[in-house]
């Protein structure tokens, strides 16, 4: 365990050590010299790709993978620069002699470089009193160039020769903690620049020529090794695309993109280029529709470019860039290949330009912003993409329009699906093509969206997830040209019944049905609205006889509670339940219930959910097996105490002697009263509780009822004024007493009064034309307000006052 410590520390110390202030660069040195601690001092690791020459100082992840470009690594130990072995002692202990320059080519073994020097005349430069950085080809860089160019070097007395190292010539000492990315540097070339990355894995690059030993310090500047002979870079990206022949397809499409004025401007670009033969590849007029299109071909034309620069010979593995566009796409190497996307597509690398570098390819890169929505189907969803073919809803798409596929996974298509009937199978599927394109970010909860049956699926926003009625999406949204993709875990399936429907249909709630008749609630399984219930089975009350159940139904007060402890204002779907915690709902019984999603199932109240998302129009309904009781809530009568015990076992239920459950007012028992006051202006200006008595009415109309207006109402004082007062329709015995108005609003009157039994008071004659009829008919109103008359005992009712 202590050796496992240690090793891991080690690691640690390995992959964070240099942060300081160094250079990436000096860092990765840093990092190879104590991986090869154990081989003495000053001695550095390198990896080098079996079978080829190339060796890398290089990070955690290439040790880890043990390999550079896909290609296995093998380790290999050399003195660090700048230092050098004693014969007969262990590592490198000496310090290299310092030199100048020119001597210095010889102790790093760029001797065809120092060859050259002296061949060109340039040693007298690079001599004198000055201070210079030169970057000097190694040996095998040489060796690389085409014998024709080597011809062409010694052309004019070594003037091609002369003039080429003085471009890899820098007039001052550059170390690489000095060599910044971007760092643009005039060579001793009369007009050229050289153009410097240093990238995060330690890789600098001189014109994308990779420095493979650098800071070799001399008495008059500095030598870094390179890998290759660097031309001198003339014109921008822009330049190079007009020039080229072979690429007049691509120029011709960032033309009309509006992106070829930005190639031309500076700036640190890195532009995949496909070649002609790219673009013919494509089926006939491809490239001439989309340049119709902005937004396509911009898309597209941005998809290629990136806004750095990438030299190939900075890429060890593969690495994912933003484009210009906006999506991703992943550079890497295979072996001396560049790659996009996993493929080998890089005909030519590192076309250096002032303003970034060209890689020039032999296929088209499509974004999915240029792609037609069912371009987007990936293999996971390689089944629902065969039988969108199969079925041809492509044809009942109309052309120039947006849509949005909800694609399931290839795991939805069970044995049980794919016995449906072809036609069945065909309306079920059309629910996962919606007529309009949205995007996950402009989906809500309420939002209904049509699909191609022309059905309507519901939103729901989750904290962790999104869903359309059952069905929630997993990861893996796309955009087309021509809408958006959304994948989901199971079917989407609609419904055109009710709650109480769902329920009665299924056959196996008789009893929680009969249940929720007693207790009121019946009402609310039809109406509209959005709930969750979790319905318990008629199995989860085979323990109690017909006499359990009749004491049950007694108490309605306690029944009530127990069953809305069952029931959620809200739809809540078992998708969109957050994974490895508990999710707590709140019940229209006023209490938490709590429920996980545990090993791809639901557990309420640690009560299974065997089957989950019945969907209903007006909400979801969850099956479960057992009777939910809310934790803690005691019972104070004990008949109803043991008979919830033979129900419920799962949890403790408590006797406390004389507790009453808590009256609840459920949604089933409010009552509404509209009045329609369309020509009639409403006001109230006081809010206050009274026992109303009528002191003056100023008209009385036959008419179905309406209140149009009451100007004041003073607690245990009359009624000032009362403009219109007109009785309830039909019988019209209902008179309210005890008016409390919560507010002046265009909306709703909502008080809560006495409803008392009376007379039929629904005719009430007009006394515009007869005053002699106000006295007398004021007095019998009076009456009937404060009680006179016939009427049954008072009792309390909610009522709402809407105005239409």
């Amino acid at each position: 365990m202590d050796k496992l410590l240690v090793v891991n520390l080690f690691v640690l110390v390995l992959c964070s050590v240099g942060r300081v202030n160094s250079s990436a660069y000096d860092k990765i040195v840093t990092h190879s010299r104590i991986r090869a601690r154990k081989e003495g001092p000053n001695v550095c690791a390198l990896q080098q790709v079996m079978g080829s020459s190339k060796k890398y100082f290089s990070t955690c992840r290439n040790w880890h993978k043990g390999s550079i470009c896909g290609k296995k690594a093998v380790v290999l130990y050399e003195c660090c620069p700048g230092y050098m072995k004693i014969e007969g002692m262990k590592g490198c202990p000496a310090a290299a002699p310092i030199d100048d320059v020119y001597g210095t080519l010889g102790l790093v073994k760029a001797t065809v470089t120092q060859q050259y020097i002296n061949e060109s005349q340039l040693r007298g430069d690079i001599e004198g009193p000055t201070s210079v950085t030169l970057f000097a080809p190694s040996n095998d860089a040489w060796d690389l160039l085409d014998p024709n160019e080597k011809l062409k070097l010694a052309e004019n007395e070594n003037q091609e020769l002369y003039n080429t190292l003085l471009f890899h010539t820098v007039n001052q000492r550059l170390v690489t903690k000095d060599m910044k990315n971007g760092l643009v540097v005039p060579t001793m070339s009369e007009d050229h620049n050289l153009y410097i990355n240093h990238y995060g894995n330690g890789v600098v690059t001189v014109n994308c020529a990779r420095i493979i030993y650098g800071n070799q310090v001399a008495t008059n500047g500095a030598v870094h090794v390179i890998d290759r002979v660097i031309r001198p870079v003339s014109g921008k990206i822009k330049d190079i695309l007009e020039e080229n022949e072979n690429l007049s397809s691509f120029t011709t499409a960032a033309s009309a993109a509006d992106l070829l004025d930005k190639l031309g401007e500076a700036g640190h670009y890195t532009l995949f280029v496909p070649t002609d033969e790219a673009f013919d590849k494509l089926p006939s007029g491809y490239l001439e529709r989309i340049i119709e299109n902005n937004a396509v071909i911009t898309a597209l034309v941005k998809y290629h470019l990136l806004n750095s620069v990438q030299c190939a010979e900075a890429i060890m593995a593969g690495s994912v860039y933003e484009t210009e566009e906006g999506s991703s796409i992943e550079i890497g190497c295979d072996g001396d290949f560049l790659t996009v996307n996993g493929i080998k597509m890089v005909l030519k690398k590192d076309i250096v330009t002032s303003n970034g570098v060209i890689h020039l390819i032999d296929q088209v890169l499509f974004p999915d912003s240029a792609k037609e929505i069912t371009e987007l189907m990936g293999e996971s969803q390689s089944y629902f993409r065969d039988y969108f073919s199969e079925m041809d809803f492509a044809s009942a798409m109309r052309p120039n329009l947006e849509y949005t596929l909800l694609a399931p996974l290839n795991g939805v298509f069970t044995e049980e699906v794919s016995s449906i009937a072809k036609s069945e199978l065909k309306l079920l599927l059309e629910n996962h093509i919606l007529k309009v394109k949205v995007s996950l970010s402009e989906l809500y909860t309420g939002q209904q969206l049509e699909t191609l049956s022309g059905k309507f699926l519901r939103a729901f926003i989750y904290r962790t997830a999104v869903c359309l009625e059952n069905a929630c999406m997993v990861r893996g949204s796309k955009e087309g040209k021509n809408g958006a993709l959304h994948l989901v875990g199971s079917l989407v399936k609609t419904s055109d019944k009710t709650l109480y429907k769902v329920l009665k249909d299924e056959g196996q709630f008789k009893i929680f049905l009969s249940l929720m008749e007693t207790a009121g609630l019946y009402d609310m399984l039809k109406e509209e609205g959005a709930y969750t219930i979790f319905a318990p089975t008629d199995d989860a009350f085979k323990e109690l006889t017909s006499e359990d159940l009749t004491l049950l139904k007694s108490d309605v007060t306690a029944l009530k509670n127990i069953l809305l402890y069952h029931i959620s204002n809200g739809i809540f779907i078992s998708g969109g339940l957050e994974r490895g915690v508990t999710n707590m709902l709140k019940t229209m019984q006023g209490l938490n219930l709590p429920v996980k999603f545990v090993n791809n199932s639901v557990n309420v109240n640690s009560v299974d959910v065997p089957d989950t998302d019945l969907m209903a129009t007006n909400g979801v309904v969850h099956v479960v097996k057992n009777v939910l009781y809310p934790p803690g809530l005691p019972v104070g009568r004990e008949d109803l105490w043991v008979l919830l015990q033979k129900l419920i076992k799962y949890i403790k239920i408590k006797f406390v002697s004389g507790y009453s459950y808590s009256e609840i007012q459920s949604i089933a028992s409010k009552i509404s009263l509209c009045i329609d006051v369309k020509s009639t202006e409403v006001k109230y200006k006081e809010v206050v509780k009274a026992e109303p008595s009528l002191t003056k009415i100023t008209r009385y109309v036959e008419k179905d009822p309406t209140i149009s207006k009451v100007v004041r109402v003073i607690d245990r004082q009359p009624i000032n004024k009362v403009t219109r007062v007109i009785s309830g329709t039909g019988a019209g015995r209902k008179v309210s007493e005890g008016l409390t108005v919560t507010g002046e609003t265009n909306g709703t009157l909502a008080f809560e009064p006495q409803i008392i039994e009376g007379p039929d008071v629904s005719k009430i004659l007009s006394i515009r034309d007869n005053p002699s009829l106000l006295k007398s008919e004021t007095s019998r109103l009076t009456q009937l307000i404060k009680g006179g008359g016939q009427f049954s005992a008072a009792r309390k009712a909610p009522v709402s006052l809407y105005f239409l």
